[in-house]
């Protein structure tokens, strides 16, 4: 593993911390502040950059009634079905 480097803990109140070196958190795009998610996979501690949350609403904002007609082709019209 040319990734694996030794870092020391360090206490943070009633916590621990790892620190990150700055080369490894810039090949990561980590920052001051990121969220990573961190479990225990037996005598292992993984530390995962954060995925990230979406909403609904944030990814359809901007998004008209021609863009979704633009999205999906259905046919030619044949009935009723025509919307204005």
């Amino acid at each position: 593993m040319e990734d694996m480097m030794q870092v020391q803990l360090a206490r943070g109140g009633n916590s621990l911390g790892v620190r990150i070196p700055k080369e490894l958190a810039g090949r990561l795009g980590l920052k001051d502040g990121a969220r990573v998610e961190i479990e225990a996979e037996g005598d292992r501690l993984v530390i995962r950059t954060d995925r990230p949350y979406y909403r609904l609403e944030e990814l359809l904002t901007g998004i008209t009634p021609e863009d979704m007609r633009e999205a999906f082709d259905w046919g030619p019209d044949v009935g009723r079905e025509v919307v204005d």
